[in-house]
């Protein structure tokens, strides 16, 4: 998190007159300006929720127009949306009276020091890296507006991939109401990027002892991850050992069919036969249903839903690649020059620069001299395998994201992998638009 000024006494609040369902309120107004739908839902939610009015503009252009309409009390914008119009957008604010001083939050996937610079006349106050840590996004909201901002302190941790097509939510430490309710947009948003039609979970709760204090959250935590995903419940996994967990879904009759389990490698492979299994009739009629629930919502809401689909929605195209990687410097450590080739070539033309690695040793040793945005790893390797460059990067405290590359029989290894941290692998043979996948989910996340 980056803070260009030294913290300012908060003025007392200035409050505008505001009409919802014909009546008037005295509340304060933030502007989110971000591409993202599911991201600007959440902030908008989340900030009305703590009585702030909360607008929402879908571009550059939207954002510029809202601005001399509503003259926000502070505006929230990704700096990655079209890099020229993002600078308008502040210089248009810079130049209205109403809005010169009005604060700014800045959301970026990475920016640079001299990016940074540019910032500082249109009064930003904070960037903030994606993925966001939403606590610390609330205390600057609160700072900033003046006004309390009623955040749940339960350590939690939650973090969520796809891999196999299995969507892995991991949670640690406790159960956290805010990061919770965060994990109902983010499951939506990797099951858009991936296109799963039949949901397939394991909820991984480590490090977690609950007791019954925790119900509520536990079924606010089973109630999102159902809701969100719409996944049927016998795909659903919690791998766990805690008692009070297990007691709990066995205890409640509509949950009857969510299995709880001990060990990984049972609950990606029982997941993983079911495909095997007939599947496949599933994924046609969800995807029926899908397209029947979507032409509902646009006989319900007309001409508007339409316009903000096909505004909205992005395929894995090289424009998003080029948007997620540009500019990045990624490693791919493989002893197959094969797989070093096919990465290359799959970021030939996004602006990314990839070093090749034939083992892990000639990785680690040019660590002090290069830095590295991602890396692509393979496990099994001479001179220094996967595992050995994994414990050497954990004791350099490196942390960029890393991709491990595995075979399917190597099951155990990678199971070996997640118990050591790692949270997104790719199973040989690789496709290029499995790798784009992959590093957007990784790279582009908002959450």
């Amino acid at each position: 998190m980056w803070s260009f000024f030294r913290p300012l006494a908060i003025e007392p609040p200035i409050f505008y007159n505001i009409i919802r369902n014909g009546k008037e309120k005295l509340m304060k107004q933030v502007l989110i300006v971000d591409e993202s739908p599911l991201f600007r839902e959440y902030l908008r939610v989340k900030i009305v929720e703590n009585g702030v009015d909360a607008e929402v503009a879908v571009n550059v252009t939207d954002g510029i127009s809202k601005i001399r309409i509503i003259t926000p009390d502070l505006i929230i914008a990704d700096y990655h949306m079209q890099r020229q119009g993002f600078m308008e957008l502040l210089k248009q604010k810079k130049a209205n009276p109403n809005t010169v001083n009005t604060p700014v939050i800045v959301t970026a996937q990475k920016i640079e020091q001299k990016q940074l610079i540019e910032l500082v006349p249109f009064n930003v106050k904070k960037v903030f890296s994606k993925p966001i840590k939403i606590d610390a996004l609330y205390a600057a909201l609160s700072e900033l507006l003046g006004l309390p901002f009623h955040i749940d302190e339960t350590p939690g941790i939650v973090e969520v991939h796809v891999n196999d097509n299995i969507i892995f939510i991991e949670i640690a430490q406790g159960l956290n109401r805010d990061k919770i309710d965060l994990l109902s947009f983010k499951i939506n948003e990797l099951i858009d990027l991936y296109e799963i039609k039949v949901p397939k979970i394991i909820i991984m709760l480590s490090d977690i002892k609950l007791n019954f204090s925790d119900a509520a959250k536990m079924e606010n935590l089973l109630r999102t991850v159902i809701q969100a995903s719409r996944a049927r419940l016998r795909y659903i996994r919690i791998l766990t050992k805690d008692s009070f967990v297990r007691q709990f879904v066995s205890g409640q009759k509509e949950y009857s069919e969510i299995e709880v389990v001990t060990n990984l490698r049972f609950a990606i492979d029982d997941l993983l036969a079911d495909i095997g299994r007939g599947d496949h009739k599933e994924e046609k009629k969800a995807e029926l249903i899908g397209d029947k629930v979507l032409l509902a919502k646009t006989k319900e809401e007309g001409e508007a839903m339409i316009l903000k689909f096909d505004a909205e929605a992005k395929s894995v195209t090289l424009e998003l690649m080029e948007d997620a990687v540009k500019n990045l410097r990624i490693a791919v450590i493989d002893d197959d020059f094969v797989i070093q080739e096919l990465i290359k070539n799959t970021f030939q033309k996004t602006g990314a620069a990839i070093f090749a690695f034939s083992d892990g040793k000639e990785f680690i040793s040019c660590l002090d001299a290069k830095e590295f945005d991602l890396a692509f790893l393979d496990l099994n390797m001479p001179n220094m395998d996967g595992f050995q460059v994994l414990e050497a990067l954990r004791e350099r405290e490196i942390r960029y994201p890393v991709i491990v590359l595995s075979s399917i029989i190597q099951r155990e290894t990678m199971i070996k992998a997640i118990q050591m941290g790692v949270r997104s692998y790719l199973i040989k043979p690789l496709k290029p638009e499995d790798i784009y996948k992959k590093t957007i989910e990784i790279l582009k996340v908002n959450f």
